[in-house]
Parts: structure tokens; sequence; C-alpha cells
């Protein structure tokens, strides 16, 4: 069997990988930009912040309760809540040292909840892979019985082939001879061909 090589570019192996600290820390920095036009110490800000991290929290509260929550979009509106959290601690705060902390903790936190799901997807994608190589290996046991079946019917046919071939030269080499009887030949009978199983 062909297989398809497929070669996956390495910024494709490592993006998802890389993808939990980039988001936190696209949020440390706009939060840092955000903070330096204005944002640090701005009750406002702070109450909007507030606002739209609880309100992304309830949604997500909401899609996760019930039967029919979807895991999905519960954890998005969870991520969301966080990501508006941070930014507001980081675009509020005066230094830098907290809005850090902040960001080193997000980023354990994504980094933990995300290594979840990279493990139950690793484990669908090995189930898959041995699924296919079980496939791929009863494929090719079905293959050699079969070729081995075909070359046995071959060989089989070939020394009846044969078979009958000599006997036929031998029928007309006996026929040329003197004292030649075929009444005698046809009382006794001329021997079986081997029987051909056909499958």
């Amino acid at each position: 069997m062909n297989e398809q090589i497929v070669a996956r570019h390495w910024l494709a192996i490592i993006a998802p990988k890389a993808a939990p600290a980039v988001a936190t820390s696209t949020v440390l920095i706009l939060a840092r930009i955000w903070n330096a036009n204005g944002a640090e110490h701005s009750i406002g800000n702070a109450v909007l912040m507030t606002a739209l991290s609880l309100a992304a929290a309830a949604a997500g509260a909401c899609a996760s309760i019930g039967r029919a929550g979807d895991s999905t979009i519960a954890g998005t509106a969870f991520a969301a809540s966080g990501g508006l959290a941070l930014a507001g601690v980081a675009g509020y705060a005066d230094g830098l040292s907290l809005p850090l902390l902040l960001w080193v903790l997000a980023t354990a936190i994504a980094y933990g909840l995300a290594a979840r799901y990279w493990r139950t997807d690793r484990r669908g994608t090995l189930a898959y892979e041995r699924h296919v190589s079980d496939r791929r290996e009863e494929r090719a046991h079905i293959e050699r019985v079969e070729t081995i079946r075909g070359t046995t019917q071959i060989e089989v046919a070939r020394t009846g082939a044969a078979y009958a071939e000599q006997l036929a030269q031998a029928l007309v080499t006996r026929a040329a001879l003197p004292g030649f009887d075929l009444k005698v030949l046809e009382t006794t009978g001329l021997p079986q061909l081997p029987a051909v199983d056909t499958f």
C-alpha cells in the first residue's frame, strides 16, 4: 500500500502549544498600553472592566448549567472573564509587578486547562492511528491469503494441463506403435485427471 506522507511545518506544530502564552501576553501588553493612555487609577475604567468580567463569568455559568450545556461556550466565556479581569488589573495598577504576577498565574492556569484538552486530543489521535494500523494489517493479511490461494490454483491448473498433455502425447505415441488395440484401452479406462478446486 502506498501511504501519503504529510510533513507539517514546524510553526503548525508549535502554534497550539504557544497559544495560551501568546493570548495572555497579548492581554497584558494591551492592558499596559491602555494603562499608559490614562486607565491608571480611573474609576470608570475599573468599573467597566469589572462589569464586563462579571458579565462574561455569568455567561459562562449560564452556558454550563443545564442538560444541554455547551462546554466550549462555557470555557470561552470563563476565559474571556479571566482575560477581562487581568486586563482590568493590569490597566488600573501602578507598577508592573502585580500585572506580571497575574500574567504568570493566568498563563499557568491556561496551560493547565489546555493540557487536558491536548491529552484528550492525543488519545483520540492515537486510537485512530491504532485503528487504521489494525485495518491495514488485516487487509494485508487478506491480500497475502488470497495471493497464496490464487497461486495454488494456478499451479494446480498448470499441473493438470501438463498431465493432460503428457497423457495425450502418450496416447498418440502408443497409437502409432504396432499392435495397439483401442478396444482394450476403452475397456480398461483412462486414469482420472486431478480435480481442480474452484473457490
